[in-house]
């Protein structure tokens, strides 16, 4: 019975779900209005409608219930009571390897193709492997935060308290399920950033100076401006967004973690802002820039389902407008640091072969970082420098 009302309980959520609202947003509002689910009821609803989107397109002529249960077999690798009520046989092999549990269901539904997942795979970054791409849907990412040097001791010793299961993942990152309610373990504490892993990675690729004059362009919360003054707190900081709200959020941040020194600036970085900028000129730039975010969908798997491939290529116009706008502001030499969690090669590559054959910068390294091999976001990091002029150079010599 009790198996028999967890299914009721997502197919209304289904129901009443609204495409293009984030789950995030949406389910905390479904509990409110349901205050009769304990939580354990909310905790298994949330995994059966996550775990209903992470099928992505797959099989989309089967009815929900039949999507739910193959969702449910290829998400889990632990026995749990619905697959055992609904699906006994699937159920008594929970413990299958991915490749095994995909035959398995094949043999009940042969139009499921693992490239239905997700199917633009032909349209992902070079560097990316598709097919373990693809199976890291079914995976849950991991929570991960940047311990604030000096207080790793006492995170891990907070951590340990709580019994929250963690992995040191080093330079003071570390890992834990996804779902640790860390509010409830550090109420008032500010020794942590949550961030993900391959988002604390990118700043490999900052390499600031003491003194430098850096810009955050599309700040948002302000994530890899406190990466980047954790590498240097001499930095001169700009910071910018097109929204005055996140901004605002910006400033709490960065007041927690000790960031006190920076211009903030609300600016529409697809117009000429060279009345907002006049005489700006940067020793670095970081452009974390607005793209479709596929990297990240496996904590967004809703996002699947609902994504045409026009919004990668509406990206790909906004962030050469943007790019060309921000570079006006480096000077010769100077790197750039172009960010995406996205993992489409017309975000990624595209955005790099439009800034060295339009813009004449000069590449120094990009990578395609992997999150779906570790239970992480998937994004892409590049490192261009300005061009040095004849003059400029004869200038710096003299």
């Amino acid at each position: 019975m009790k198996a028999v009302n967890q299914l009721k309980t997502f197919q209304r959520i289904l129901g009443e779900y609204p495409a293009e609202t984030p789950l995030g947003k949406f389910l905390p509002g479904f509990y409110r209005q349901n205050k009769q689910m304990g939580s354990t009821d909310r905790r298994v609803a949330g995994r059966l409608i996550y775990n209903y989107f992470r099928l992505g397109k797959a099989l989309p002529n089967l009815n929900a219930e039949d999507r739910l249960m193959v969702a449910e077999f290829l998400c889990n690798t632990q026995t749990n009571s619905f697959l055992q009520h609904f699906k006994p046989d699937w159920a008594a092999c929970i413990g299958f390897s991915i490749e095994e549990k995909i035959t398995l269901v094949k043999s009940q539904y042969p139009d499921f193709k693992l490239e239905d997942v997700f199917p633009w795979s032909s349209q992902l970054s070079t560097d990316v492997d598709r097919e373990a791409f693809l199976k890291s849907f079914f995976v849950q990412p991991d929570l991960y935060i940047r311990v604030q040097k000096g207080f790793e001791a006492q995170v891990k010793a907070e951590l340990t308290k709580a019994e929250i299961p963690f992995k040191d993942e080093g330079n003071n990152c570390l890992s834990m399920p996804n779902g640790t309610r860390l509010d409830a373990i550090f109420p008032k504490q500010h020794w942590f950033e949550v961030q993900d892993y391959s988002s604390q990675q990118t700043a490999n690729y900052f390499k600031p100076e003491k003194w430098d004059s850096w810009w955050d362009a599309c700040a948002a919360s302000g994530g890899k401006s406190l990466l980047l003054h954790s590498l240097q707190p001499d930095i001169k900081l700009v910071v910018s967004d097109i929204r005055e709200s996140i901004l605002a959020n910006l400033d709490e941040r960065f007041q927690q973690a000790g960031l006190r020194k920076y211009q903030k600036k609300l600016i529409d970085l697809t117009q000429n802002n060279e009345q907002v900028l006049y005489n700006y000129e940067f020793d670095g730039i970081i452009l974390d820039a607005p793209c479709s975010g596929s990297g990240t969908w496996g904590r967004t798997p809703e996002m699947i389902s609902q994504f045409d491939y026009q919004r990668a290529e509406f990206f790909k116009r906004l962030q050469q407008s943007i790019i060309r706008n921000v570079v006006k502001h480096l000077k010769p030499g100077k790197p750039i640091i172009y960010i995406t969690c996205s993992a489409f090669k017309a975000e990624n590559e595209d955005a790099v072969n439009f800034m060295t054959k339009e813009l004449g910068l000069q590449l120094e390294e990009m990578q395609v970082l992997k999150g779906y091999e570790r239970k992480a976001d998937t994004m892409f990091v590049a490192r261009l420098t300005a061009a040095v002029p004849p003059s400029y150079a004869d200038e710096v010599l003299e």
